[in-house]
């Protein structure tokens, strides 16, 4: 097995960081990595903000209720991002088809697949170096607030950020559904033929969480999908987005 390999393999969730900041090196290194992910059509819809402002920093953790979103090496926002596309200078008649096209759900799609494509070859990246990450979802809990913050134009929302720096513990690693949960040929296999395997992954899970180091419990898979979507949340999201002029058709 190869580094590559092996690093993609160990990836672990990062949550408590030392004070070390990255370097302006390591930044590059990274942003660099992340611009070689592949891209729908050559778009590169994306652009990646590194937050250093303190105060910009504690009002996002405010928003995420996770303190790693302020004490970290380096925080990143990944947001996905169609308005050089808007931006580009069209005869009038271009310019209306191509804007009425941006609106559409596939342009959504392609430019948050983008950001999520160019993220994740800068985790590998920052992990490669000996860096830890955790991407955070959690700024979606006020996606308007932040988008403010950030000073977002039309056409650009948050996706996620990503804390990075060098780690200040060591979580064991997490497991993962079996390979056939996942991976199917040919066909999508149907649920029932896949019972079994998550029944045996929530008894793994389980025994996780029993014998790891920190917050210890007793919880499944299962049971936390149920927690999770039993309630609503982030309605303001889908509205939001819209008023981006994305997602609108």
């Amino acid at each position: 097995m190869n580094e590559t390999i092996e690093t993609i393999l160990n990836h672990r969730s990062i949550r408590k960081f030392t004070d070390q900041k990255l370097s302006d090196e390591q930044i590059r290194i990274i942003i660099q990595a992340a611009q070689q992910a592949s891209t729908s059509s050559y778009v590169m819809a994306y652009t990646i903000i590194g937050v250093t402002d303190p105060e910009i920093k504690k009002q996002l953790a405010e928003v995420s209720g996770q303190f790693y979103v302020e004490k970290n090496g380096q925080l990143f926002v990944f947001c996905a991002d169609l308005s050089r596309i808007q931006a580009i200078q069209a005869q009038d008649e271009e310019k209306q088809v191509m804007e009425e096209n941006l609106e559409s759900t596939e342009q959504f799609i392609v430019a948050t697949v983008d950001a999520a494509l160019a993220a994740q070859n800068a985790a590998i990246a920052a992990e490669s170096l000996g860096l830890g990450i955790c991407y955070l979802g959690s700024l979606r809990n006020d996606i308007e607030r932040v988008s403010d913050i950030l000073q977002l134009p039309d056409y650009v929302y948050p996706l996620f950020g990503m804390a990075m720096g060098y780690p200040n513990h060591e979580p064991e690693k997490k497991p993962r559904f079996p390979m056939e949960v996942i991976y199917h040929e040919n066909t999508y296999k149907k649920h029932p033929e896949q019972d079994k395997y998550v029944q045996d992954f929530d008894a793994t899970l389980k025994e996780y969480y029993s014998n790891r180091s920190f917050n210890v419990r007793s919880d499944t898979w299962t049971k936390q999908m149920i927690r999770k979507y039993k309630v609503p949340q982030r309605l303001d999201v889908g509205p939001f987005i819209k008023g981006k002029q994305m997602n609108r058709k």
